[in-house]
């Protein structure tokens, strides 16, 4: 029994540091290729490593290297064992891994002339990236470990303060660059929110039934040994016929919905299910577990 459970546990935090990993790739692929040649300054650490760069002191991977490893410092300083280890680790891999590709593939000037495309592609790949690593409990680091801090001593509003910190990172573009580059940022800034508000929306996603039946056998059965989830069986009554009735409560992954609606239509056409899009389900075997 230990060692299934050894095993699953094993499984399951290689499954977390793999998205870690995919994840923060996106991020490093999104700044190096499509931020920091156009000079997009939204977002945090990457946004500052922009102006930085500009300047003329160092180039912006070196200096969101920099500027993560003192954060770095910082976080294991005021926060000590809460400071999480899968943030280590991805601000540590997304700062080793800018630089890396400032190496091997330096981009003194945009890839496109199209300025809109690439400022799509530098909110969606970090906006999908910090999406999936805010979804299993971890940040690139960043402007991320300066909430945590002022989370745990102060009172400060994070969300404002984080949305305050890359306002004024954005609005140095004017001093910067053009006023086209700041227009640029900002719209950046406010759609990047947007986006991985989304995404993280998207990746949890189940579907809650509400099935009203005469003989609910058969699909609590499909539901438990076929699609392993779990339901909850109520008696009920038609306020029109007074017919007894049975209802059934479940919640199921996308995938696993679509086969739950067939199976009722084939084995109780007569059901009445009605189906709702949820995004927040805290239990066994759904995300906040």
């Amino acid at each position: 029994m230990k060692k299934s459970l050894s095993k699953a546990k094993v499984a399951d935090t290689a499954k977390q540091y793999s998205l870690i990993t995919v994840s923060t790739l996106l991020i490093i692929a999104g700044s190096h290729f499509f931020k920091f040649p156009n000079n997009f300054t939204f977002g945090g650490v990457t946004g500052l490593s922009v102006v930085v760069g500009k300047i003329g002191l160092m180039s912006p991977s070196t200096a969101n290297f920099i500027l993560n490893m003192i954060l770095l410092v910082l976080g294991f300083l005021f926060l000590g064992k809460s400071f999480g280890v899968k943030t280590v680790y991805a601000s540590i891999l997304l700062s080793v891994g800018l630089s890396v590709m400032d190496k091997v593939w330096p981009l003194p000037q945009p890839l496109t002339d199209e300025p809109m495309l690439e400022l799509i592609f530098a909110i969606a790949l970090p906006g999908l990236g910090s999406a999936i690593l805010f979804n299993i409990g971890a940040s690139g680091g960043g402007t991320d470990i300066i909430a945590m801090i002022l989370k745990k001593y102060t009172r400060i509003n994070i969300g404002m303060a984080l949305m305050i910190s890359d306002f004024l990172i954005t609005m140095t573009a004017i001093f910067i660059f053009d006023v086209k580059t700041l227009l640029f940022s900002l719209l950046g800034m406010l759609t990047k929110s947007l986006v991985i508000d989304n995404v993280i929306e998207s990746i949890n996603l189940c579907k809650y039934f509400n099935v009203v039946c005469a003989n609910p056998e058969p699909i609590c059965q499909f539901i438990t040994q076929k699609l392993k989830r779990s339901a909850t069986l109520l008696e009920a009554e038609g306020a029109f016929s007074h017919q007894k009735k049975y209802l059934i409560l479940t919640v199921l992954r996308r995938p696993q919905a679509i086969l739950l609606r067939q199976y009722v239509k084939e084995v109780e056409p007569t059901a009445f299910v009605m189906i709702t899009s949820t995004s927040e389900i805290i239990g066994k075997g759904f995300h906040g577990e």
